[in-house]
Formats: structure tokens, C-alpha cells, sequence
């Protein structure tokens, strides 16, 4: 017979922090929130930055801050306090918007690799093939997707039956929510299983085929400074994939009976913080068109 528990609240058990850790992430959020939002900002008012990439750049950081406000501030919060419960639709709210946000990050990854494959690829047809309906129809195509695949199987999550209310991990993320339920879930496991390796693996395929034929090209360019700035333009946006995809792929790519989740809470430390804040300094705070517009 099933122990089935009536929850109302979870509480969250995956990590506790001292006061001077507390002040650490905040300052990390604070960062986070200015640098993305200085980034869309100078990319809307500055006219010279009205091109394709920085078009996707700017949806890119608006997806990074929501991705973060999704997490970190309930973190902090329950960190001051003491506390470390969240009520069911708050963790259901928590649930949705980060795999929202993150998928529509990775689709958008792609979009942005396509990008950067034409303007190296095929420069003279550029400006024709990035049309700005086809840059928003790649953005809107990105939320919507997500959208799509996340709303159902985030919906079942919340109609298991939960036989104790204890996450193991500092927000609610999947894995340890499914792992709460009275009953065995081979269904769901499958259908989350087959999303991340559909957002994350589909769209690394796009990625890295758009890179080979980028390298391809780059190597046919005679000039050695022509060589160096086509490499220049990518390096950013691989630095960026590599963080992103390293950690997600850890996380999600695995059958959820592997466990891992103690590891798992490391990583989502460097998924929802270290990459959020790196990001805006690797895609466009150091490039010298962005400090010029600044």
C-alpha cells in the first residue's frame, strides 16, 4: 500500500551557505543582472549593433536573466531566512521557468552557430539570407519549441503522487522531484530522457555541423589575418557552448535511475551561476565594437 504523503510545501535539503557565500551570490547575481541588462541596452540604443548576431546576443542575455531569476533569488532568499521551504506551485513555477528558459537557450545556441556559419560561409549573401524575419522567426521559433516540449511533461510532474516532500537539491529540478514519487515512472523518465537529448544533443549536431564547415572555410582563407579575425568572431560563442553543453549534457543526458544527484547539485551550481555570469564577458564586454557603443 501506498505511503503517499499530502505535500503542500517541499523543502529544499541540497545546500546550506555561511553569511560571506550568502554576499557572494548576491554580488554574482548583481553582476549577472547588470551585465546582461548593459548588453541589452547599448545593443537596442546603438544603431551600429542593429545586425543578426547581436540580435540574437541581446535574446540570448534576456534569456539569461530569466533563466537566473528562475533559481537564484529563491536560493538567496531561503538562505537569509533560514527557511527552506517553496510551496507546490512555487516549485512548480521554479520547474518550468528554468527548463523554459534553459531550452530555449540551447535552440537559440543553434540559431546563433547558423548565424556565424553564413556571415563566414556565405559573406556576400549575408545581409539577404539574415533577414530580420528570418532572425525573429528563429527567436520566436526558440520560446515557442520550448514551450512545446515543456509543458506537458512538467504538468505530470506535479500530478505524481509524492511520498515525501524532501528535495535533495537547492531548487526543484526534475530528477529529484521524480524521484519523490510513490510509484515507478518509466513513461516520463523516457519522455524527459528523449527532450534533453532532442534540445541538447539535436541541437549540438547543428552546432558543430555549422562549425566544420566554418573551419573548412576558414582554412581556404590565403591571409593569415583573414585566418585570425573569422577565428576571432567564433571563439566567443565556443567558449560559451563549451560551458553550457559540458554541464547540461552531464546533468540531463543519463537515464534519471544513474543518480548522480550530489554531483549533479555541483554542476547546476556552474549551469545557473558560473555560465550566466561569464557569458555577457565572453559574448560581447570585451568585444571592442560593444566597448566603443559603451
Amino acid at each position: 500500500m501506498e505511503n503517499r504523503t499530502t505535500v503542500k510545501n517541499f523543502i529544499l535539503v541540497g545546500f546550506t551557505a555561511g553569511r560571506k557565500l550568502q554576499i557572494l551570490i548576491f554580488v554574482v547575481l548583481l553582476i549577472i543582472y547588470i551585465s546582461n541588462l548593459v548588453i541589452v541596452t547599448i545593443s537596442i540604443v546603438d544603431r551600429g549593433l542593429h545586425v543578426p548576431m547581436y540580435y540574437f546576443i541581446r535574446n540570448f542575455s534576456l534569456l539569461e536573466i530569466g533563466f537566473t531569476s528562475s533559481v537564484i533569488p529563491k536560493v538567496l532568499f531561503n538562505l537569509a531566512s533560514g527557511e527552506k521551504t517553496i510551496s507546490v506551485i512555487g516549485c512548480f513555477v521554479q520547474l518550468f521557468l528554468y527548463f523554459i528558459f534553459g531550452t530555449a537557450e540551447f535552440l537559440l545556441l543553434a540559431a546563433m552557430s547558423f548565424d556565424r556559419y553564413v556571415a563566414i560561409c556565405y559573406p556576400l549573401s549575408y545581409s539577404t539570407i539574415m533577414s530580420n524575419g528570418l532572425c525573429s522567426l528563429l527567436v520566436l521559433g526558440s520560446w515557442v519549441l520550448s514551450f512545446v516540449l515543456l509543458t506537458g511533461p512538467s504538468i505530470v510532474i506535479f500530478q505524481l503522487p509524492f511520498c515525501n516532500q524532501n528535495i535533495n537539491h537547492f531548487f526543484c529540478d526534475s530528477a529529484p522531484l521524480v524521484k519523490l514519487s510513490c510509484i515507478e515512472t518509466p513513461v516520463l523518465d523516457l519522455v524527459n530522457f528523449s527532450i534533453a537529448v532532442f534540445s541538447l544533443l539535436g541541437t549540438l549536431i547543428i552546432t558543430v555541423l555549422s562549425y566544420a564547415n566554418i573551419i573548412s572555410t576558414i582554412l581556404h582563407i590565403l591571409s593569415a589575418s583573414g585566418r585570425q579575425k573569422a577565428f576571432s568572431t567564433c571563439a566567443s560563442h565556443l567558449t560559451v557552448l563549451f560551458i553550457c553543453y559540458g554541464s547540461c549534457i552531464f546533468m540531463y543526458v543519463k537515464p534519471i535511475h544513474m543518480g548522480g544527484l550530489d554531483m549533479s547539485k555541483g554542476v547546476a551550481i556552474l549551469n545557473t551561476v558560473v555560465s550566466p555570469l561569464l557569458s555577457p564577458f565572453i559574448f560581447s564586454l570585451r568585444n571592442r565594437q560593444v566597448q566603443k557603443a559603451l
